[in-house]
């Protein structure tokens, strides 16, 4: 079969570009200058799509294990104009899968860190880096960028930088409406999906498919312990305060550790179960999420593939409305991927206009439902304050306001809410109201 020969690079010159600066991009620009049997529809080949690569602007939030991949393929795909956000510093354990970072860099800071060793390596690319958190930004802020990419290990932020996002959109201003892209790995299990706020369903929408880890009972722990992680969280809750109060657990210190493991193996030990290791002990003690190099990698390229298709048409992508726009990748029993389309909520409380159905059994107590609250998969939310239209149920925040509240926790529901009746939560991690209606078991 003869090659196909590949159209000249500078066919299509971009503004303030020149024939030899385009070289480097040409296998790139033969995949936008022509169209093909899988091109979007809408697609234009030539001029246009190759200028949006060179003009969007990206932001990436996260520079750890996703966030180093991410930033790496913008680069490598021809983006350009690139933000990085990250609060954390390096770390030696990073170094195995964070590969833009060196033993050198420890203690540094891994946004600086990641812009730098990317335009060393690619002239031309312009990355700006911010060591803070997302929060410290307002909303004319994200309102620069064209497209933002989210490599983050943490749902509070998730839902913070989702929320923020539909908040911009003005239905008069087609330019506030900004593409989420957002990439999540646990060990060989990943996942990527494509949000365009207001339009597709957002992550609140989504919530209850990251539901958080169900607490054991204590008497669980201390009887008849069933899995290798009962067996860690009695060393962790129970045994560590019965031998060694005094001292105040430390989950970097190898000793504390280790002591932990050898106390869980025996537990284990002496009910038969199998599979505590020193590695298991350390991921529940600290609540650490598995992360792996390549899982990393194929999820990355899956976000950053997404970006490029929104910025140039040149193939459908994720999260058209009414179309696919979640994939799934499993790796650990083989190799399995698909794609789905999750649906929007109307009662979604910040892409939706409708409250959310909350059941709620009427002699439970207040306190009961405000601890659910943190549990309840659709809910997560850790510092509740509750309202309704007529009263103040309770606030977590300020003292002054808990103090006042406080003895609406022993009250029982039905002294509190009606059946059917609406009450607002809000969180200080977030800077909208969550609406239920109480719904009596």
């Amino acid at each position: 079969m003869a090659a196909v020969q590949a159209p000249d690079s500078t066919a299509f010159p971009v503004a303030g570009t020149t024939g030899e600066s385009r070289a480097r991009w040409k296998y790139m620009d033969t995949v936008l200058s022509r169209s093909g049997a899988f091109t979007d529809e809408d697609f234009e080949p030539g001029s246009v799509p190759i200028g949006n690569i060179e003009q969007s602007r990206i932001l990436v939030i996260g520079a750890g294990g996703l966030g180093c991949e991410i930033l790496k393929n913008l680069a490598l795909s021809g983006f350009r104009n690139i933000d990085v956000i990250d609060m954390d510093t390096i770390d030696v354990s990073n170094l195995n899968r964070q590969f833009l970072f060196r033993e050198k860099d420890v203690g540094k800071a891994k946004a600086s860190v990641a812009a730098e060793f990317v335009m060393k390596r690619c002239p031309g690319c312009t990355i700006i880096p911010y060591v803070g958190k997302i929060q410290d930004k307002d909303e004319d802020y994200y309102m620069q960028f064209n497209i933002v990419i989210c490599g983050l290990d943490s749902i509070e932020a998730r839902r913070w930088i989702n929320a923020t996002l539909v908040g911009l959109v003005d239905m008069e201003n087609p330019d506030s409406l900004k593409p989420l892209i957002d990439g999540g790995t646990e060990g060989f299990k990943g996942q990527s999906r494509v949000i365009f706020p207001t339009m597709t369903s957002c992550i609140e929408c989504q919530l209850d498919m990251h539901a958080p880890r169900a607490a054991v009972p204590l008497c669980t722990l201390a009887t008849i312990p069933r899995q290798p992680q009962h067996c860690i969280e009695w060393a962790h809750i129970i045994k560590w305060e019965e031998k060694r109060k005094e001292l105040i657990l430390d989950t970097d210190d190898p000793e504390h550790i280790t002591w932990l493991y050898q106390e869980a193996l025996g537990r284990a030990q002496e009910y038969g179960i199998q599979g505590v290791t020193y590695s298991m002990t350390q991921g529940v003690v600290k609540n650490i999420i598995p992360a792996i190099a390549s899982t990393n990698a194929i999820v990355a390229a899956s976000c950053c593939n997404e970006a490029f298709k929104i910025a140039t048409s040149s193939a459908p992508f994720l999260g058209n409305p009414g179309q696919n726009n979640y994939m799934l990748y499993t790796g650990d029993a083989s190799i399995y991927t698909y794609t789905f389309e999750h649906q929007k909520k109307d009662d979604c409380p910040v892409c939706g206009n409708l409250p959310k159905d909350f059941p709620v059994n009427p002699e439970t107590t207040l306190g009961e439902l405000v601890e659910g609250l943190a549990e309840r998969p659709e809910a997560q939310l850790k510092k509740p304050n509750l309202r309704t239209e007529q009263k103040t149920l309770y606030y977590s925040s300020p003292a002054s306001l808990e103090e006042t509240t406080r003895p609406n926790l022993k009250r029982k529901v039905m002294d509190m809410l009606a059946d059917g009746e609406e009450f607002a939560v809000s969180d200080p991690a977030f800077d909208i109201n969550f609406r239920f209606v109480a719904r009596y078991l």
